[in-house]
């Protein structure tokens, strides 16, 4: 009778692992969208597992194709790419198929990132002779613009409610409202703040910065406080972006002579190469989860 109960258990614990239920269960890998030049040297879009495996090349242009972002629901990627002369706004769905051209500009429109809600995409724009940050529907319709100054902005990112987007402003990370007003500088130390991210729940930001002398990760909490260092190597460390759960960050780095993708927990520990290829692997970016 205890052998059958045993055999019972074991049966229904293997049901619960392959269904992916409970805590440290088996599941699908999630991926990564990120940019690469090991097409013949060309910056171009891929997609792989968050563990490195069946890397699948999306975008193959004589261009070069930067920033990848997802919709919310994963379901398409936004990026900017100068294949047609400046650097504009695109759209693909998440296989690479039906890119599409958003914006025209005689400026560069640039680092797109959707709304939560899928309806709208804020980006960078040089079109009026200064760096400033501009909101548009999602099928480029629509266009806003959120800042006017001549401070040099970029990077915008919406975060996980829709409420703000923080972005870059003279190399310091600001947060302001969707809609422009509110605009509150988080980061003032000495040294270059860029690339925020926030985590999936809204509680805090990612960003890297060479405020130590040497380009790294950095954490804070949403109002800026709490301001903490997650790596320290001597190479560059760059455009952190948080995984689905939040409990891990991707990140690039030349820590081990070119560039690629990492992985560690939210926390900094257990920083793991997941990339390994002679060419430049940069800018990752996690897929929801839907």
């Amino acid at each position: 009778m205890r052998h059958l109960f045993a055999v019972c258990a074991v049966a229904l614990l293997t049901l619960a692992v392959w269904a992916g239920d409970g805590a440290g269960t088996a599941r699908s890998p999630d991926q990564i969208v990120f940019v690469s030049t090991r097409q013949g040297g060309q910056e171009d879009i891929y997609l792989m597992n968050d563990d490195g495996t069946q890397v699948t090349n999306l975008t193959n242009h004589a261009g070069k194709d930067f920033k990848p972002a997802w919709s919310s629901d994963g379901t398409k990627i936004a990026f900017h790419s100068d294949r047609d002369g400046n650097p504009e706004i695109y759209v693909m769905n998440a296989d690479g198929s039906g890119q599409t051209r958003l914006t025209t500009s005689a400026g560069y429109d640039v680092v797109p990132d959707w709304s939560p809600d899928g309806t709208k995409i804020v980006f960078l724009s040089y079109r009026d002779r200064s760096s400033d940050i501009y909101v548009m529907n999602a099928d480029g319709s629509g266009l806003t613009r959120l800042t006017n100054t001549r401070a040099g902005e970029g990077v915008p990112a919406w975060s996980p409610d829709g409420t703000k987007i923080a972005f870059m402003r003279d190399f310091k990370i600001y947060v302001m409202n969707a809609d422009g007003s509110g605009q509150t500088r988080l980061t003032s130390t000495p040294g270059l703040d860029g690339g925020p991210a926030w985590s999936p729940d809204g509680r805090k930001i990612a960003f890297d910065s060479n405020r130590d002398g040497n380009f790294e990760i950095y954490v804070m909490n949403a109002d800026g406080s709490g301001q903490t260092r997650l790596t320290d190597t001597p190479g560059l460390d760059g455009t952190p972006a948080w995984s689905p759960d939040g409990r891990k960050i991707a990140f690039d780095s030349d820590r081990d002579g070119n560039f690629e993708i990492y992985v560690m927990n939210a926390d900094g520990t257990n920083q793991t190469r997941v990339t390994n290829d002679p060419s430049t692997d940069q800018q990752p970016r996690w897929r929801p989860r839907r």
